[in-house]
């Protein structure tokens, strides 16, 4: 099997891997299982003066990774700098708190002295998307590599690059070979994987579909699982909304990563009050994108990352208009060469519609306008998933109705959904379990050992 890499923009192969044969496979286990002895014997200090080196190097290349990012998945080279500029902030940032995450907890007991201690569990194997190709996968490892533990890496096919550039990042930077392996291995290897008796754990962010996959793969070897999967994500537009601030916030909040992120707003629920002025505001907006060549400074909307993902997108969008929503700006796909898709907004969309009951993971806005907070609340949570939510208003009781009410893992208030090293990072129902980055992401991988001196 070989791994092909397809500049979005062009539509021409850039590179080509070669997948890892089944012996090299075994012997990347092998290692693994090794390092892993030795690694999670490194004092943590030592961890992270390794890990402060990786983000010196990646800090020192950003316009070489960046340029990587945007051929192989289409992303704005200003986005895909700042991509990458973000995790070597991650991979200081548990290199600076590790210590103090991982020390021994004291709870009082019977005991003379009783807690928990937190210790890595071995080999964690990460099945990675290609939409952030090095954010989702350092958001996962750097806190994991800082634990003790060591990586495996499955990476999306049409980002090999990405999964290479990484593993070359971590041995160049000095950490032991096998502390992190990238694999080119297709889902039917992943699996196998996933069985073996030396990986200790699962995570894995992408699709629903990928998630029962990879979990109940995980379920029947009974191994730790980390799900981050899809996302309808809200965001209401209350009555007390600052309209200058809120539109062009909306606008990035659906055409950020070309519009191809969970985290992404997809749904705008709209007050009443001020549905009329959002609406006017936002589709002139939508409309006004620049939509171009991604290594552009001017373009604010480059190429989806495929042609599958983009016809995916134009179909949903010529099925709901079908069924009845009423096209504001965009919804056709253009006639020039690459996976190209407008900034899109759609009103008025029937319930039965996909642009109602699928995610739509490319720069299409669905806008509904409501009465109420209480009744933006219950549409918000009329969805299978429960990833993130924002809310906009200058009016502290709709905010706090809203982070108390918005059944989701996150709720941002006047600032889009975003992941930062401190918070963590995951979501409800068909949008997965556990959580990523922060104490709580970093505790996931480790052996919560209870400790009682009588």
């Amino acid at each position: 099997m070989t791994f092909t890499a397809i500049n979005p923009t062009t539509e021409r192969v850039i590179a080509e891997y070669p997948g890892h044969t089944p012996e090299q496979v075994e012997a990347a286990l092998a290692r693994a299982a090794a390092t892993f002895v030795t690694w999670s014997a490194t004092p943590i200090a030592e961890r992270a003066r390794l890990m402060e080196g990786a983000a010196d190097l990646l800090e020192a290349e950003l316009p070489v990774v960046g340029e990587l990012l945007t051929s192989e998945m289409g992303k704005t080279f200003a986005a895909a700098k700042g991509e990458a500029a973000k995790c070597a902030l991650a991979m200081r940032y548990y290199a600076q708190h590790a210590e103090e995450i991982l020390a021994p907890e004291m709870i009082e007991s019977t005991a003379s002295r009783s807690g928990v201690r937190f210790e890595p569990l071995g080999p964690i194997f990460a099945v990675m998307p290609w939409n952030f190709p090095l954010w989702q996968v350092v958001r996962f490892a750097a806190p994991s590599l800082m634990v003790g533990n060591v990586a495996l890496l499955k990476h999306a096919s049409n980002v090999p690059g990405a999964g290479q550039y990484l593993e070359d990042l971590f041995r160049r930077a000095g950490f032991p070979d096998g502390v992190f392996t990238n694999l080119f291995v297709g889902h039917d290897v992943a699996e196998k994987i996933i069985a073996d008796r030396r990986v200790a754990g699962v995570t894995l962010t992408g699709s629903e579909g990928a998630g029962r996959a990879v979990g109940a793969a995980a379920g029947r070897a009974l191994k730790k699982a980390v799900l981050e999967l899809g996302g309808s994500d809200a965001f209401i537009v209350g009555a007390g909304a600052d309209l200058d601030m809120t539109v062009p916030m909306a606008v990035t909040a659906r055409i950020q990563n070309n519009g191809q992120s969970c985290i992404a707003a997809k749904r705008f629920i709209v007050l009443a009050a001020v549905a009329d002025q959002f609406l006017e505001r936002f589709v002139e907006a939508m409309a006004a994108v620049t939509m171009g060549d991604p290594m552009d400074p001017a373009t604010a909307l480059g190429p989806m990352a495929t042609r599958a993902q983009r016809d995916q997108l134009a179909e949903q969008v010529d099925k709901s208009v079908a069924a009845g929503a009423k096209v504001m700006a965009g919804g056709e796909v253009p006639e020039r060469e690459g996976f190209f898709y407008p900034a899109t907004v759609l009103t008025h969309v029937p319930a039965d519609s996909p642009a109602a009951n699928e995610e739509l993971f490319g720069p299409v806005a669905v806008v509904y306008v409501v009465q109420d907070m209480d009744e933006a609340i219950q549409l918000a949570n009329d969805t299978p998933w429960g990833l993130g939510g924002s809310v906009w208003s200058s009016d502290e009781a709709e905010i706090d109705a809203a982070i108390a009410g918005l059944d989701v893992g996150m709720v941002f208030a006047n600032a889009v959904v975003a992941s930062t090293p401190e918070l963590p990072f995951g979501g409800t129902k068909e949008s997965g379990y556990g959580r990523e980055l922060s104490t709580f992401g970093m505790h996931e991988f480790t052996n919560v050992k209870t400790f009682y001196v009588a």
